[in-house]
């Protein structure tokens, strides 16, 4: 099956070096990319128990032709994964031929290491790293449902809701099929950490959204109200586009940039699954993009989010634990991009409000390039306080720098993430103050835990949007 080759490719890249699971998948000519992805996670997740399983039951020295990153997802599917129910190809009967052995290797490795549960194989010798321990976040799309039908339909499925979180504490808490509502995002379902939704109908019709609660801060923070015209500067995949469109209610317009053609392609799919009607796609480099073009005057809102580290992004933590800080070659080039893109985004003639944002943890990236900005700017742009109850903030490097805002598993139980809300600090004549003023944020309210009495709907597309 086309799919395991593809994922013993991307595995034997991210062994050798030529690039991160989510860049080499993103450069395969498999379709399905979060098939792919979720695949490839998982196996590496699992890689170590997999080597010793498969070196227990001898799997390759009986099988030649079988090389051992093809064994790994071979093996992970047979045993961790789906069990072949989608067919395997030519593989399934040669792995049919040694599942009892590969079977028993990994009830050995259990009982040695005096688990139950395959998960436990992982937590064996240290502790689980925090990173693995981050919940599953889960964003309601408001384009086609709205949070008390996503709620119940978790509750028909028999999982079990449990209000809004007052704290992390809630959220540590949580295991089994239980679920809760986040303290500050009102569209966002919490589950524990690893539960899969891919394959969920919910997701699939475009109900869902998975997305880390970090990666949902900044188009909440840039807050366009319905109507507005907005700039998404480095816009693929398209998780943060999608939020946008929900905020604006798909009233409006968005214009979306990226450079990568395959990318857009993808964002494209997933903006239509999301129901999505109010963004221009371009593959354009947004620097080439004339701040004095007539398409963009009234644009008044820019979420940027260029290309970076991603030091902080989980999947990173996972795959490959202990990479060290980028080398400073490779931060000197980021930043001096992501500089470039803060600066030209700040010439919009009527911009009143930007989010700039990146999953790195490095200061180069970060705060660096937002004072430079600023500096830049001569006072026409100032940092917004935001959020003044996040635990995590800046890095004290400059005067105003607490009013950005940071994220980490260990501090937020999110992906590592860095934001800063830029406003301008006069408005310019072409806005009026009304038009300027930024929304004011106002938690919806909270989905009854009640059970409420009407007939279960039978399949996503019965759920319909909240009036």
């Amino acid at each position: 099956m086309a799919l395991y080759a593809a994922a013993a490719a991307v595995l034997a890249g991210v062994e050798s070096r030529q690039g991160s699971i989510k860049g080499l998948v993103y450069a395969s000519s498999f379709q399905n990319v979060k098939q792919l992805y979720a695949l490839v996670c998982e196996t590496q997740r699992y890689s170590a128990v997999l080597d010793s399983v498969i070196a227990s039951a001898g799997l390759l020295r009986a099988e030649k032709q079988l090389r051992p990153h093809l064994a790994k997802v071979l093996v992970y599917e047979l045993l961790l994964g789906r069990g072949f129910r989608g067919g395997g190809g030519r593989w399934k009967p040669l792995l049919d031929r040694h599942k009892a052995r590969l079977k028993a290797e990994l009830a050995r490795l259990k009982v040695r290491r005096g688990v139950s549960r395959n998960e436990d194989l992982l937590e064996v010798g240290s502790g689980p790293s925090p990173a693995s321990q981050v919940p599953r976040f889960v964003r309601v799309n408001t384009l086609k449902t709205c949070c008390d039908d996503a709620v119940d339909y978790f509750k028909r499925q028999g999982f079990s809701y449990q209000g809004r979180a007052s704290s992390l504490e809630d959220l540590r808490a949580l295991k089994g099929k239980c679920f809760i509502l986040d303290p500050l995002l009102p569209e966002l379902l919490v589950f524990p950490a690893q539960t899969d939704l891919h394959e969920h109908p919910l997701y699939q019709a475009g109900h869902l959204i998975l997305q880390d609660k970090a990666s949902c801060l900044p188009a909440m923070l840039l807050a366009p109200p319905p109507g507005s015209h907005v700039i998404d500067a480095c816009a693929a995949p398209g998780n943060k586009t999608s939020h946008l469109a929900a905020l604006l209610k798909n009233q409006g317009k968005i214009f979306a940039f990226d450079l990568d053609a395959k990318r857009l392609a993808s964002m494209a799919t997933l903006l239509a699954r999301a129901g999505v009607s109010c963004c221009q796609l371009a593959e354009e480099d947004f620097l080439a993009v004339s701040p004095s073009d007539q398409r963009y005057r009234q644009v008044q809102y820019i979420l940027l989010d260029p290309s970076c580290s991603g030091s902080g992004m989980l999947t990173r933590q996972l795959e490959e634990p202990g990479t060290g800080t980028p080398s400073k070659e490779r931060l000197r080039a980021l930043a001096g991009f992501q500089q470039r893109a803060l600066c030209h985004a700040l010439n919009f003639p009527s911009l009143q409000r930007l989010v700039y944002s990146t999953c790195s943890l490095c200061q180069e990236e970060n705060e660096d390039v937002v004072q430079e900005a600023l500096q830049q700017s001569s006072g026409t742009f100032r940092l917004a306080p935001v959020l003044p109850s996040w635990p995590h903030r800046g890095l004290n490097t400059f005067p105003g720098a607490e009013h950005c805002l940071r994220a980490s598993p260990e501090t937020t139980l999110t992906g590592g993430f860095f934001i800063a809300v830029l406003e301008r600090a006069e408005v310019p004549s072409s806005v009026s103050q009304a038009e300027a003023s930024a929304p004011e944020l106002r938690p919806s309210p909270v989905p009854k835990r009640k059970k409420r009495r009407r007939k279960a709907a039978a399949a996503p597309s019965s759920m319909l949007p909240c009036s």
